[in-house]
C-alpha cells in the first residue's frame, strides 16, 4: 500500500475536533458492550485522530479476565485503536450507513503494560497509507503517558448487504 490519501469529490458534512458519545454513535455501528471509544478529543481530517476509553470494573470481560487480577485483554486495546482509526475513517464517506470499516490485518501489536479498572486509554492513531477502500493505521495506546500497547492495523471498507463470506476472515 503507497502513501496515498482519497478524496471524494462528494464533500461530507465538516469533522468536528472533537467528538462525544453520541457523535460517536453516529460514525461508528458499534454498541455496548463492543463500543471502546468514549469521547474524541482530537482529529486532523485524513491525518490522525486522539480518543479517549475510560476503563471501568463494569466492563463485562473484567468477570472472566481475570477474576482475582482485572486485566483488559490485549486485543480489545487493539480493537480499541482499530475503532479510533475506522472512526476518522469514515468520517470522510459520505455513505457509511451503507459501509463497514473491518479488519484485515494487525501488525507488530505489542503490549508494554496492563490496563487495569480505572485507567483511562489515551488512543492516538495516524494515517500511514490510505486508498479509497483500504488503509494501513498506526496507533498507540497510553495509560498515564506511558504506552500500553502499539499495533499497525490495516482495514478495509465493505458494504455492509455483503454477506459474511465476502469479508472472510475480517472481525473488526
Amino acid at each position: 500500500m503507497t502513501d496515498t490519501i482519497h478524496t471524494s469529490t462528494e464533500e461530507p458534512e465538516p469533522v468536528k475536533t472533537g467528538m462525544d458519545i453520541g457523535d460517536i454513535f453516529k460514525i461508528l455501528p458499534h454498541r455496548y458492550p463492543f463500543l471502546l471509544i468514549d469521547r474524541v478529543i482530537d482529529l486532523v481530517r485524513m491525518k490522525s485522530i486522539v480518543a479517549l476509553k475510560n476503563v471501568t470494573i463494569t466492563e463485562p470481560f473484567f468477570q472472566g479476565h481475570f477474576p482475582d487480577k482485572p486485566i483488559m485483554p490485549g486485543v480489545l486495546i487493539v480493537e480499541a485503536i482499530a475503532q479510533a482509526g475506522g472512526l476518522l475513517l469514515l468520517t470522510e464517506v459520505p455513505n457509511r450507513d451503507e459501509m463497514l470499516m473491518v479488519f484485515t490485518g494487525i501488525e507488530k501489536a505489542r503490549f508494554r503494560r496492563p490496563v487495569l479498572p480505572g485507567d483511562q486509554l489515551r488512543i492516538e492513531v495516524v494515517v500511514k497509507a490510505w486508498r479509497i477502500t483500504a488503509a494501513r493505521l498506526e496507533g498507540k495506546a497510553y495509560v498515564d503517558g506511558k504506552v500500553a500497547c502499539e499495533a499497525t492495523v490495516t482495514c478495509r471498507l465493505v458494504p455492509r448487504n455483503v454477506g459474511a463470506g465476502a469479508a472472510e476472515g475480517d472481525e473488526g
